[in-house]
């Protein structure tokens, strides 16, 4: 076994998880998905490709109709940047986790330097360390006043003078997960500025695009590299079904890629899955034909569960928490319950809530919370709220 493979950490997630196996009274709140099941029109389009026997292989890069219907959503969320070229520019992977090793495969050698902006789920640290790359966290800092107080932000010098013309690799997830952090067009610029002078890849984690709450962008969806970008830039954008179609367990994801990538990472998905199942891509093809039908009161639903989860946490005593911008958390902290892993144990055992620590996405997020609020029921929510006062309330030293 390789001796990177045996250091990888074991999903702490999971790790929480595994306490309330077997248990029906937790509220789960741990992983990053809705627990509403996706939508039927279409479920039934997989189920009818199953039924004319579409149980074969297809080309690597994705069904034509598939990358078709990618390339009209991406000019229709990014018009005038394709050029009419987004078909030629595009690769179906088998998830968004799957796209983001694939471009880690495509970019990364053994000895390469990676910066990785954190907190950030740890497959985007562990990837490029499977690869043997050299990676360099550049933390977001959090916000100790205003009105923002609690907010993460980047800071901007630190990830320059990070980034140098001995980095292979930047990446950056945003929207961001577990912390709702979001970057600006006029960040993206300067990053990518800088990145085509030491010429270093970006490798862009979008999948929580369509997931924006601030209303001041004209699609609605948070600020992408691809607004900015040109044709040719050493970008690549992963997207995922995963979030804005409510499609978690489909295991669909695509890249948005330099059309110099597309038949390279053509032969990677040919060594690494062949290809994502037909009936998964046709289901696919639909949710993006019919997705007004889906994401416009998907995110609706989902500013309604974070502004109902949000007020109601900042008023237990020490809480720290900030108004996520995008995505599907709130990121909190607890005054003196620095042990995130041991007090989300804790609290699956002795409240019977499920949240996920901090300490799974980053060593400097330790001590933090994060709770997805993906809700079909808000009222779960506010359960889960009176869950946690209560809890804190029975301890020896409560916060506050």
């Amino acid at each position: 076994m390789r001796h990177v493979v045996e250091k990888l950490e074991a999903s702490r997630i999971r790790e929480v998880a595994n306490e309330g196996l077997g248990r029906t009274d937790v509220l789960k709140f741990w992983f990053g998905e809705s627990d509403e099941v996706t939508p039927g029109f279409i479920r039934d389009a997989a189920v009818a490709s199953l039924q004319a026997g579409e149980t074969f292989y297809a080309h690597n890069l994705g069904l034509q109709e598939l990358r078709e219907a990618l390339s009209t959503y991406t000019d229709r969320l990014h018009p005038g940047r394709g050029t009419g070229h987004w078909f030629d520019r595009l690769a179906v992977t088998s998830g968004g986790v799957n796209g983001l090793m694939l471009a880690s495969q495509a970019l990364v050698e053994a000895g390469d330097e990676v910066v990785v902006v954190t907190p950030a789920w740890p497959n985007l640290v562990a990837q490029p360390l499977i690869m043997g790359a050299k990676v360099c966290s550049v933390p977001l800092r959090v916000l100790s006043e205003g009105p923002r107080a609690g907010a993460w932000a980047l800071d901007m010098d630190a990830l320059l003078a990070a980034i140098t013309p001995a980095t292979r690799l930047l990446i950056v997830n945003a929207p961001n997960n577990p912390t709702g952090w979001t970057l600006s067009a006029a960040e993206q610029r300067t990053i990518l500025a800088h990145c085509r002078r030491t010429g270093t890849w970006i490798l862009a984690d979008e999948v929580y695009e369509r997931l924006y709450f601030a209303g001041d962008t004209p699609n609605g969806a948070a600020p992408s590299f691809l607004d900015v970008a040109e044709p040719d830039d050493r970008v690549i954008v992963t997207h995922s079904f995963s979030k804005s179609f409510l499609m978690t367990g489909w295991r669909l994801g695509w890249l948005v890629l330099p059309a110099a990538l597309t038949a390279a990472v053509g032969k990677l998905i040919e060594y690494n899955t062949s290809c994502a199942p037909v009936f998964v891509q046709r289901a696919a093809t639909v949710a993006l034909q019919r997705g007004d039908e889906v994401t416009p009161a998907l995110v609706a639903h989902l500013r309604s569960c974070r502004d109902t989860l949000v007020p109601a946490l900042r008023a237990v005593p020490g809480v720290t928490l900030a108004e996520p911008l995008g995505g599907m958390y709130a990121f909190f902290r607890l005054q003196g319950q620095d042990d995130c892993l041991a007090v989300a144990k804790r609290l699956v055992r002795e409240a019977g809530l499920g949240l996920a620590p901090g300490s799974a996405f980053s060593p400097e997020a330790a001590g933090w919370l994060r709770w997805c609020f993906a809700s079909r029921d808000t009222g779960r929510l506010l359960q889960g709220v009176d869950r946690l006062r209560a809890w804190l309330a029975s301890q020896p030293h409560p916060a506050g």
